[in-house]
């Protein structure tokens, strides 16, 4: 058996998770089931709409192997100190795949590495987008915002003179506070609920986000994408997004996301690719 951590959280958001969502199913057609684990029921409720229906919740990386047994397959899209368990995963499991924390991350153990900046065949690529963001669809003029699905520290509101200086949409997130709602409706023009991304990510023509993850699937469909780096970890760099084409504005500056909202993209020297992961299908049917 194959499965996929996805470290999610009230704290962290479901980044990760779509990602693992994407892969998911380009497994299953490939033949490859492959199971879900992530650290909150909320978090599988969630990814319905990205087409996972079965999950399995875990308290931390360190409980992966209450789940996965000696001889299965793991791949893990997590951030945490795993304590050292890792070890054991690499000489337990059949085969261990692992995200990169950063660009200085190698492989310690024998696991193989999704990174962002692979460029040998000891790696795997860590820009993952689902399929049906590059789907050509319609296009409305909507100035999108989405935080994140997480705003734990209640930034938006706390940005209120930021927002009032644009017209925007907010996509709300799934881990928003309950009311938090009434108070965000007086900020932007209409309030879209979060089962609403992925319809909203591929129609609206601008979106700005401090997601990585959202930036490049905005940008994938075609959207002019801005990434709002506002100090907290991002799954991808600030520069390799600006390498994909995405405008990266630092923290909540009127005037710099002003400017970028009138000028072309920052020239894309990389080209954002549909997901291929014949490279994990061999290697899995190999082992």
């Amino acid at each position: 058996m194959l499965y996929y951590y996805a470290h999610t959280g009230h704290k962290i958001g479901l980044d990760r998770a779509k990602r693992g969502a994407a892969v998911i199913k380009a497994l299953k057609e490939a033949h490859i089931e492959a199971q879900l684990l992530v650290n909150d029921f909320r978090a599988g409720v969630a990814l319905k709409e990205h087409g996972i229906s079965e999950y399995v919740t875990i308290e931390t990386i360190q409980d992966i192997d209450a789940i996965a047994q000696t001889g299965d397959s793991v791949i893990i899209d997590s951030d945490e100190d795993d304590h050292g368990r890792l070890v054991k995963y690499v000489s337990d499991f059949k085969q261990v795949w692992r995200f990169a924390h950063d660009s200085h991350d190698r492989s310690v153990h024998g696991e193989i590495l999704f990174r962002p900046d692979c460029d040998s065949d000891e790696c795997l690529e860590a820009v993952i987008i689902d399929t049906w963001y590059f789907e050509e669809g319609t296009k409305e003029d909507r100035l999108l915002f989405f935080l994140g699905d997480s705003d734990h520290d209640k930034t938006v509101l706390g940005h209120e003179a930021f927002f009032n200086a644009f017209e925007m949409e907010l996509l709300l997130g799934h881990y928003f506070f309950v009311k938090y709602e009434e108070d965000l409706a007086k900020v932007f023009t209409q309030l879209h609920e979060p089962e609403e991304y992925i319809e909203l990510i591929r129609s609206s023509s601008t979106v700005i986000t401090a997601s990585s993850q959202t930036a490049l699937e905005a940008k994938a469909s075609g959207a002019k994408a801005v990434y709002l780096d506002i100090g907290k970890a991002s799954l991808y760099p600030p520069a390799l997004l600006q390498q994909y084409g995405v405008d990266v504005v630092q923290g909540f500056d009127v005037e710099a996301v002003k400017n970028v909202l009138t000028s072309a993209a920052p020239k894309a020297d990389k080209q954002i690719k549909k997901l291929n992961i014949n490279k994990i299908a061999e290697m899995y049917k190999e082992n």
